[in-house]
């Protein structure tokens, strides 16, 4: 577990930060530009320090100013990786990977490091001959190696163009389901924090302002002003139940005990899978519709209604899952729409794309 407690000053920007993170998964650190987000993550691997303040990784004390104690950063068992790989260009992948392994006679630990990357093709070449998304697999396998405490990643995909994001994910995916440390996720993308984060930490003008669960936190105020007008959405956290038979479409079970029925899962039955579903693609009846083509209709409770220009929007509590929907001035008078009524939200299978869900 990493508990901190930080005030810094460095010019005009001032950080004031309080947190405490799981030991496990992975925690998006996501704000603004200048909000301090790659500060605090350089003050946790001591490559900044603070004019105040306390951190501990695991009961352990890095930095405690009140009793002088700072460790430096070789001291403090955290791997950083950063936005531009900063590889050594005269070693070659091998060697970049053997430079700062803590033990080097062990070649299970390398292997598996390698192949969870899919980097155990590229041992021989040289940063020269790598892609982007390369360079950022061998620098994590790098800061891996050195088996850390906690990993520290900043913005990994920021540099790389969209083939690379591409390319890259999928490994990141992996680390984040495979790798039992936790990891600081240094992200401007919500679209990176759906497929990797376990937790969120939003940050603005150097100060915490929501911290825990993605699910939690997605359809949060706070949040609103990181989607475009018809971005809204919710995440429903989910379990893949099976396959249909006879058509491409998954069956997923909330924790409501209703079922989800979205385009094939590339996961097995049991696997966790978060789903986020878009406001706009939400419509609401009195009564469950008979003889539809869409195939989700879900039990559903009116928790809150607002205004946003010409429509309403509306938080539908699903079990303790969260959703929300838009629906016209005109259909919620038409429908007499209140908090705390029940209600059936309906939700084409169709809407849910590859970019819409996470096998956790």
């Amino acid at each position: 577990m990493l508990k901190l407690e930080l005030q810094h000053q460095q010019g005009a920007f001032s950080l004031d930060a309080k947190l405490v993170m799981p030991n496990q998964g992975i925690t998006a650190i996501f704000g603004r530009s200048g909000a301090g987000k790659t500060t605090l993550i350089n003050l946790i691997s001591g490559l900044e320090t603070p004019q105040s303040g306390l951190i501990e990784l695991n009961g352990k004390p890095l930095l405690d100013t009140a009793n002088k104690l700072c460790l430096p950063p070789e001291k403090r068992r955290i791997g950083y990786v950063f936005q531009d790989a900063r590889l050594f260009p005269h070693y070659s992948v091998r060697g970049n990977l053997n430079y700062g392994r803590k033990d080097r006679s062990d070649a299970v630990l390398f292997e598996t490091i390698t192949q969870l990357l899919g980097i155990e093709t590229l041992l021989e070449r040289y940063p020269a001959r790598l892609s982007g998304g390369e360079k950022q697999r061998v620098a994590i396998g790098r800061a891996l190696l050195s088996e850390p405490e906690l990993l520290l990643l900043d913005e990994p995909l920021a540099s790389l163009d969209l083939p690379r994001k591409r390319e890259l994910l999928p490994y990141l995916e992996k680390l984040a389901q495979e790798v039992r440390i936790p990891i600081l996720y240094v992200s401007h993308s919500l679209d990176e924090i759906l497929h990797l984060a376990d937790n969120m930490v939003l940050m603005d003008k150097g100060e915490v302002v929501l911290n825990g669960p993605v699910e939690r936190l997605w359809g949060s105020a706070a949040l609103q002003p990181w989607f475009g007008p018809d971005v809204q959405s919710s995440l429903l956290p989910t379990q893949l139940s099976h396959h249909h038979a006879d058509y491409p479409m998954s069956c997923l079970q909330l924790g409501s005990g209703e079922q989800l029925w979205v385009p094939k899962i590339d996961a097995q039955p049991g696997a966790a899978v978060r789903v986020r579903i878009y406001a706009r693609e939400v419509s609401l009846a009195r009564s469950r519709p008979e003889d539809s083509s869409i195939r989700n209709i879900l039990p559903a409770k009116i928790r809150l209604m607002q205004r946003e220009a010409s429509r309403i929007q509306v938080l539908l509590t699903l079990g303790e899952a969260e959703l929300w929907a838009y629906v016209s001035e005109w259909a919620a008078a038409d429908l007499q729409l209140k908090p705390g009524e029940e209600i059936f939200a309906q939700i084409k299978s169709v809407s849910v794309t590859r970019n819409d869900w996470a096998s956790l």
